[in-house]
């Protein structure tokens, strides 16, 4: 969602300062390109070094803050459905001590593609620290949400290293409520992913 705007918008400056090197001479021209070239690169660079999780690749948990900001005041704003979801790794130390924390970081990056591969274009997924995960829904009731949410937990099976690991998911989901916040929300998908774990791991539930 955010990447496919972030690249909109640099072809569009980039395509009006092309226009404007045009008439300069061929080998200025030239040298000039080049530049711009690179400093895009640059700022490619940066902008996910400022949004990506450096080990997955997905959404970190500041960006992904951001996010839910906005969208909850579009929410607020439209009185349109949104929701939220909690992913727990169940017994990830245990796969740390066992492995090693380099193994660790193949199952964070292998689950966050399989995850990725289950949700819409709109959908924002962020790793957000340890082996925790956060998806937002727009436009989304807790109805759809809790399928979109069982999807993801069986979506696992669709990988030979997380099916030979044993790997599995707890999920906790919550939706936007009238007068909501961000911590509101956080916390009650958090109460739910808990109720998760107690009812023995590998399933979802939700408030």
């Amino acid at each position: 969602m955010a990447k496919s705007k972030r690249d909109s918008e640099k072809h569009d400056v980039f395509e009006s300062v092309k226009k404007k090197i045009n008439v300069l001479e061929p080998h200025f021209k030239e040298q000039i390109s080049k530049i711009i070239e690179n400093i895009g690169n640059s700022l490619t660079m940066l902008y996910d070094a400022a949004t990506r999780d450096e080990k997955t690749g997905l959404f970190n948990h500041r960006f992904f803050k951001t996010v839910f900001e906005m969208e909850l005041e579009k929410a607020k704003r439209e009185k349109s459905k949104m929701s939220l979801i909690i992913i727990d790794i169940d017994f990830f130390k245990k796969l740390n001590d066992t492995y090693g924390h380099l193994f660790g970081d193949e199952i964070l990056k292998e689950l966050a593609g399989v995850l990725l591969k289950q949700l819409r274009r709109y959908d924002v997924l962020a790793r957000f620290g340890g082996e925790e995960f956060f998806v937002l829904l727009p436009n989304t009731n807790i109805s759809k949400a809790r399928k979109i949410a069982e999807r993801l937990r069986k979506s696992l099976h669709s990988s030979k290293k997380l099916r030979k690991y044993g790997v599995n998911i707890s999920l906790g989901v919550t939706s936007y409520i009238e007068r909501d916040n961000m911590e509101r929300m956080i916390k009650r998908a958090d109460k739910a992913l808990y109720v998760s774990k107690e009812k023995g791991r590998n399933r979802v539930s939700f408030m």
